[in-house]
């Protein structure tokens, strides 16, 4: 059965476990990883699938994935990958989804953390991509604002102002260009914590043939 994007919106399980997994991100001083995130998520690994002229299934089923990547924080924040992935396996599988599509969808949410994950397939590679890129201001929640200075990952984030991913199919690049506010913090701060994320998007844009590029403030650091 062809199970569409919207009907995984749709779904009253996977949004209480979305909102659930973000309640205990929360609780343990993690930025929002709640549906802001996760719909960014979606609709960025759809468009890099889509500009790259993918089959407008695959580009359905990086939607799917980008939206459940993160229910394995409702397990727990360490393997919540692994433990995402087996969560979707069986939520899928209940709904009827084709084997070989839960494959792709469950291999890829357990892949897109930078500790374990690699780009298998073209899902994998656009979901990492997408995920890895969603750095900015709002994620920084708000009872964090006023001491922002005193968590490395909330201070990096508050900084981004502008964020954007350009993906150029002709010149085989996609490009993560931030604009950074200084006063809040330094550009080597921001490789101090996502060296490893940006280093898994390059293998992820190597998949999909395409060279990975990093720009911060109108500089090209990758």
């Amino acid at each position: 059965m062809a199970i569409t994007f919207q009907e995984i919106k749709d779904n009253r399980d996977i949004s209480v476990y979305i909102q659930k997994a973000d309640e205990a991100m929360r609780a343990i001083g993690y930025t929002e990883h709640s549906f802001p995130h996760v719909n960014k998520t979606a609709q960025g690994a759809a468009a890099i699938l889509s500009a790259l002229s993918y089959p407008e299934r695959m580009v359905e089923l990086s939607r799917i994935a980008g939206y459940m990547h993160d229910i394995g924080n409702v397990v727990n924040r360490h393997g919540h990958a692994h433990s995402g992935g087996v969560m979707a396996f069986e939520i899928l599988s209940r709904m009827g989804m084709d084997a070989e599509e839960v494959a792709t969808i469950t291999s890829a949410i357990g892949n897109h953390d930078e500790a374990t994950g690699a780009p298998i397939n073209a899902v994998a590679a656009a979901l990492i991509l997408a995920d890895k890129s969603d750095v900015r201001r709002s994620r920084v929640r708000e009872r964090d604002v006023e001491n922002v200075s005193g968590d490395i990952h909330d201070r990096v984030n508050y900084a981004v102002v502008e964020s954007a991913v350009d993906l150029d199919a002709a010149g085989m690049t996609v490009t993560l260009r931030l604009h950074i506010d200084t006063t809040y913090s330094a550009v080597m701060d921001y490789f101090e914590i996502f060296l490893t994320r940006m280093l898994l998007c390059r293998r992820a844009a190597e998949f999909l043939e395409l060279r990975f590029k990093l720009e911060i403030n109108g500089v090209e650091l990758l």
